[in-house]
């Protein structure tokens, strides 16, 4: 199958790029509540303030075979709006980027086992390395333009504020992904057996990651959790017990950049196959209470496609009050992504059930919404794991983790220990800390 990336005259989507208040004119993009043609996204406030996830699903966004999706969640005093900043800004630099390298280079095509006459595969790999380059670097450079733009900006305060980001661009048979934070990509697709498996896509880039904690500490920053977190590492001044930043990368918290904390993107390529489903894209409320696995059935089992946002929501939002009554619920924003760019037909009954049913959620649970293949290769996380049973404290669970080279952005696989944290919403961002001994783990 091969991969295109087309330069005809034809494409019209750039010209829409123009300004940000034409982003709402734009045809075939949504970022609240809803469905698409292929997709359905869904949020709900958590019980810590305003809901600081955002949210993406933009198709024909290059071509018409071409979809952007992207989930942000935001954290500090301003977290909010740098995702909401960070969800309608991303996109367009990712566009002004391959804009700019199509009318350099022309028309950039590659072949992917394409079948000759004699049954024999054909490969042109330095094609298709040239494609999988050009992606890699857009990816770099727009993450790097983004946050420049966040510190230059006049009228948000990005010192201790941030977001992550977790973006997918769909063309064709291929993936390409930038991840930063703790924001996760996972994949629904069906094994041998036709059995539906879960295949994580992006790490959570946390603090206690080897590389991770490496580059931050050879930037003088210092990683290390609290003493009632004591599964939560953190990333903090060098000479002061500040900011206390639950992740290793991010857009924003300038006040971490110079001591290790950093917004280049993990990058990744993947071919999809026909065993392949969906792809789910989901903020850390999500995952601190669901497993990948626990995820994908959820997924495939709602009672229609265009639900399956909603329903992942309010399944999340379920776990919290059974797991952790005593806990404050952290937001949840979702995007699922159907594969095979189908979604099931409804009648206005359903449309008006799935209204009813989400007021009704909401409501009970005191919430209000704002508008695989079971390769080893693969990360395998069962959860986030910032939240655990008491059971699960006893041990460590162990998983695969990538982690990208800060020089070039390729990743390699390599074993990570994932902690945890029992009874309590663990906060991204702690900026302001209480008093606390100063007996500390040693890093």
């Amino acid at each position: 199958m091969g991969c295109c990336v087309s330069t005809s005259n034809e494409d019209t989507t750039f010209d829409h790029v123009v300004s940000l208040q034409k982003l709402q004119s734009l045809p075939n993009r949504i970022c609240s509540n809803g469905k698409s043609r292929s997709s359905c996204i869904f949020t709900q406030q958590g019980r810590k303030g305003i809901n600081q996830d955002a949210m993406i699903v933009w198709e024909d966004f290059m071509s018409e075979d071409v979809v952007f999706c992207g989930v942000f969640d935001g954290h500090g005093p301003h977290g909010h709006l740098v995702a909401r900043k960070v969800r309608d800004a991303l996109p367009i630099k990712l566009l002004s980027f391959l804009d700019s390298r199509r009318n350099g280079s022309g028309k950039a095509c590659f072949k992917r086992d394409i079948k000759d006459e004699s049954g024999e595969v054909e490969k042109d790999l330095s094609a298709e390395d040239e494609v999988n380059s050009m992606w890699r670097e857009a990816f770099m450079k727009s993450y790097k333009a983004m946050d420049k733009e966040l510190k230059s900006h006049a009228n948000l305060d990005c010192f201790c504020s941030g977001s992550t980001a977790v973006s997918v661009v769909k063309q064709g048979l291929n993936l390409f992904m930038g991840n930063i934070g703790d924001s996760r990509a996972v994949m629904g697709s069906k094994d041998s057996n036709d059995l539906m498996v879960a295949i994580q896509l992006t790490v959570d880039l946390k603090p206690d990651l080897p590389r991770e904690a490496e580059r931050i500490k050879r930037c003088k920053g210092r990683v290390f959790a609290l003493q009632d977190e004591p599964e939560v590492p953190r990333v903090w001044l060098p000479f002061d017990d500040a900011p206390g930043l639950a992740m290793a990368r991010a857009f924003g918290d300038f006040c971490l950049k110079e001591y290790g904390v950093i917004s280049i993107p993990e990058f990744s390529h993947r071919l999809l196959t026909d065993k392949d489903q969906f792809i789910v894209l989901a903020s850390d409320g999500v995952w601190d209470v669901l497993s990948n696995e626990e995820v994908v059935e959820i997924v495939s089992s709602a009672p229609s496609r265009s639900s399956a946002a909603r329903v992942l929501v309010e399944s999340a939002a379920r776990e919290w009050k059974l797991k952790y009554p005593t806990s404050k619920m952290d937001d949840c924003a979702v995007v699922c992504l159907f594969l095979d760019g189908k979604m099931d037909l409804e009648s206005d009954c359903d449309e008006q059930c799935y209204s009813s049913a989400t007021f009704q959620s909401n409501n009970h649970s005191g919430n209000s919404v704002e508008s695989g293949d079971g390769q080893k290769s693969e990360p395998s996380l069962q959860r986030n794991f910032t939240v655990r049973t008491s059971k699960q404290n006893e041990t460590c669970v162990g998983g695969r983790g990538e982690s990208v080279d800060v020089e070039d952005g390729t990743s390699s696989a390599e074993d990570q220990n994932w902690l945890g944290l029992e009874g309590v919403t663990r906060v991204n961002s702690l900026v302001q800390l209480p008093r606390f001994s100063e007996e500390r783990p040693n890093f």
